[in-house]
């Protein structure tokens, strides 16, 4: 074991999380470990009691409990396993974009961004394959759903991670999503203003959880309700039972823009957590299921994300290609991705 440590957040830290820092300082260690030693207060920032989420900031000093040397702890399975030669070759197939900063993916549908209860395979463990010419695997800076694909942006260092967090809390990038949703809606041009509220689902601890649509007359009543705002074009439909929506979330609520079109009617296609299993309109609004394989996955696909790079100026537009399911689907109704604008909502 060693002894308590103090270590010196450097300036490759600034605002990353705790966890995060913890992991790259002593790899060894896993996730729920460092936890309990957060809720045990044996993890301390400056002196306080911290969350593994805590971000840290340059200067700051972290406390470090006594830890089992690297050799000391026989590595689960689950841990020892390296990226596979197919995983590897899946992620790096998957890169859109590629520099001294930043790594764009299309992320396929079904893989899940970060690692959680019951997810050993997702993007941040691959994400070892894609370091390329660089010492560190590249950061997560922001998320999407496991079951939703697209455009997903990682940062190859602190520096840059810092930078594009900072972007995508003041709103500074653009991102447009793509869906097919039951029924028409009505306007064809729109923007949801409600709220959501975390409900927490019924399986263990809490899993299952969804998010919950409230107006905004009724904020009073729900105070951990949070504001939310999404903006959806239809670009084609096919009768008045399925549409092609484009879809910016002015907001980045969880969950917000399946909660928003299950709320007014027009669930994703696919998505039964939100839109339910049926595919009748009993008068609330369609479900979410055509039937056959179409039903079997959900149709959200984040299609393109533009912003300025933060250190060359350049502005970027990464787009990325419809996944292999929601393509079938576009085939079958005849909607050409081709002749879809880039921005639905620019009216200029």
């Amino acid at each position: 074991m060693s002894a308590v440590q103090n270590v010196e957040v450097d300036a490759d830290g600034e605002e990353q999380r705790l966890d995060r820092w913890f992991r790259r300082k002593f790899p060894h260690v896993p996730q729920g470990r460092i936890e309990k030693m957060c809720r045990k207060g044996e993890i301390r920032v400056d002196g306080g009691r911290v969350k593994a989420s805590t971000r840290l900031m340059p200067g700051q000093m972290v406390r470090v409990p006594p830890l089992p040397e690297a050799d000391e702890r026989p590595l689960r399975k689950a841990e020892a396993k390296t990226v596979s030669d197919a995983d590897a070759s899946m992620i790096r197939a998957a890169v859109i974009y590629r520099d001294d900063h930043i790594i764009a993916l299309n992320k396929p549908a079904g893989l899940a961004v970060q690692g959680g209860s019951g997810q050993t395979r997702h993007v941040d463990g691959l994400a070892e394959a894609l370091k390329f010419d660089l010492p560190d695997k590249p950061k997560l800076v922001h998320r999407l759903d496991k079951d939703t694909s697209g455009v997903l942006l990682l940062a190859r260092t602190g520096r840059m991670a810092t930078l594009l967090i900072k972007a995508f809390g003041a709103r500074s990038t653009r991102k447009i999503y793509w869906a097919a949703v039951a029924g028409s809606p009505v306007p064809k041009m729109g923007t949801i203003k409600f709220a959501v509220l975390k409900a927490a689902g019924h399986g263990p601890h809490g899993a299952g959880e969804k998010m919950i649509c409230i107006h905004p007359d009724e904020l009073a009543e729900h105070p951990g309700a949070k504001y939310a705002t999404t903006d959806y074009s239809v670009l084609e439909q096919a009768g008045k039972r399925v549409s092609w929506v484009a879809m910016v979330p002015v907001t980045g609520r969880t969950h917000q823009l399946r909660a928003h079109m299950a709320e007014i009617g027009h669930p994703v296609i696919g998505d039964g957590k939100y839109g339910t299993n049926r595919q009748t309109n009993e008068g609330d609004g369609w479900g979410a299921q055509l039937g056959g394989d179409i039903s079997r996955k959900l149709h959200l696909h984040a299609r393109s994300l533009s912003l300025v790079h933060p250190i060359t100026g350049a502005n970027l537009l990464f787009t990325a290609p419809l996944p292999t399911h929601m393509q079938k689907t576009w085939d079958m109704f005849s909607w050409a991705a081709k002749w879809a604008p880039v921005d639905p909502f620019d009216v200029e």
